[in-house]
Protein backbone atom coordinates (compact mmCIF):
# COMPACT_ATOMS: atom_id res chain seq x y z
CA UNK A 1 0.00 0.00 0.00
CA UNK A 2 1.09 3.44 -1.14
CA UNK A 3 1.65 6.53 1.98
CA UNK A 4 -1.24 8.01 0.08
CA UNK A 5 -3.57 5.28 -0.41
CA UNK A 6 -5.65 6.18 2.98
CA UNK A 7 -6.85 9.74 1.12
CA UNK A 8 -8.45 7.79 -1.13
CA UNK A 9 -9.50 5.25 0.98
CA UNK A 10 -11.40 7.76 3.32
CA UNK A 11 -13.18 9.97 0.33
CA UNK A 12 -14.90 6.72 -0.26
CA UNK A 13 -15.50 5.94 2.93
CA UNK A 14 -16.91 9.73 3.27
CA UNK A 15 -18.88 9.17 -0.21
CA UNK A 16 -20.65 6.29 1.18
CA UNK A 17 -21.83 7.54 4.28
CA UNK A 18 -23.45 10.04 2.15
CA UNK A 19 -25.91 7.46 0.89
CA UNK A 20 -26.02 6.06 4.63
CA UNK A 21 -29.21 6.32 6.19
CA UNK A 22 -28.60 8.16 9.58
CA UNK A 23 -29.36 11.40 11.47
CA UNK A 24 -33.16 11.01 10.98
CA UNK A 25 -32.37 11.46 7.19
CA UNK A 26 -32.41 8.44 4.26
CA UNK A 27 -29.18 10.15 2.77
CA UNK A 28 -27.69 13.21 2.06
CA UNK A 29 -25.12 16.12 3.04
CA UNK A 30 -23.58 15.59 6.58
CA UNK A 31 -21.04 17.12 8.87
CA UNK A 32 -18.47 14.82 10.97
CA UNK A 33 -16.24 16.02 13.64
CA UNK A 34 -12.28 16.17 13.42
CA UNK A 35 -12.01 13.58 15.97
CA UNK A 36 -13.75 10.70 13.64
CA UNK A 37 -12.71 11.79 10.71
CA UNK A 38 -8.92 11.10 12.17
CA UNK A 39 -10.35 7.72 13.14
CA UNK A 40 -11.70 6.83 9.58
CA UNK A 41 -8.37 8.02 7.95
CA UNK A 42 -6.55 6.10 10.67
CA UNK A 43 -4.15 9.38 11.39
CA UNK A 44 -3.70 10.81 14.60
CA UNK A 45 -3.64 14.35 12.91
CA UNK A 46 -4.75 15.74 9.64
CA UNK A 47 -2.81 18.28 7.91
CA UNK A 48 -3.58 21.45 5.93
CA UNK A 49 -1.91 19.27 2.57
CA UNK A 50 -4.30 16.39 4.23
CA UNK A 51 -7.12 18.35 3.97
CA UNK A 52 -6.37 19.85 0.56
CA UNK A 53 -5.81 16.38 -1.04
CA UNK A 54 -8.72 14.84 0.73
CA UNK A 55 -10.93 17.77 -0.64
CA UNK A 56 -9.77 16.49 -3.81
CA UNK A 57 -9.98 13.24 -3.93
CA UNK A 58 -13.81 13.60 -2.39
CA UNK A 59 -14.36 16.31 -4.98
CA UNK A 60 -13.23 13.52 -8.14
CA UNK A 61 -16.21 11.89 -6.48
CA UNK A 62 -18.90 13.94 -7.16
CA UNK A 63 -18.62 15.61 -3.14
CA UNK A 64 -17.68 18.71 -1.66
CA UNK A 65 -15.27 19.00 1.75
CA UNK A 66 -15.98 21.96 3.11
CA UNK A 67 -13.94 22.80 6.45
CA UNK A 68 -15.47 24.47 9.43
CA UNK A 69 -12.64 24.50 11.87
CA UNK A 70 -13.90 22.00 14.20
CA UNK A 71 -15.96 20.05 12.02
CA UNK A 72 -16.73 19.12 8.55
CA UNK A 73 -19.01 19.33 5.84
CA UNK A 74 -19.85 16.63 3.18
CA UNK A 75 -22.15 17.73 0.26
CA UNK A 76 -23.04 16.54 -3.02
CA UNK A 77 -21.18 18.99 -5.51
CA UNK A 78 -24.41 18.73 -7.71
CA UNK A 79 -26.12 20.91 -4.70
CA UNK A 80 -24.40 23.65 -5.64
CA UNK A 81 -25.84 23.57 -9.38
CA UNK A 82 -28.83 25.40 -9.12
CA UNK A 83 -27.26 28.43 -6.94
CA UNK A 84 -28.42 32.07 -7.93
CA UNK A 85 -25.12 33.25 -9.81
CA UNK A 86 -23.15 36.97 -9.14
CA UNK A 87 -21.93 38.37 -12.07
CA UNK A 88 -20.85 41.94 -13.05
CA UNK A 89 -24.10 43.81 -12.78
CA UNK A 90 -24.70 42.78 -9.15
CA UNK A 91 -21.85 43.60 -8.18
CA UNK A 92 -21.52 46.99 -9.27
Amino acid sequence: MHENDWISITAVRLAELYDQDFGGKPNGRYRIPDKLLRRIAGRRRLYETDIRALSVSLFELGYVLIDMDTFYVVMSANSFVNYRRANDDCVE
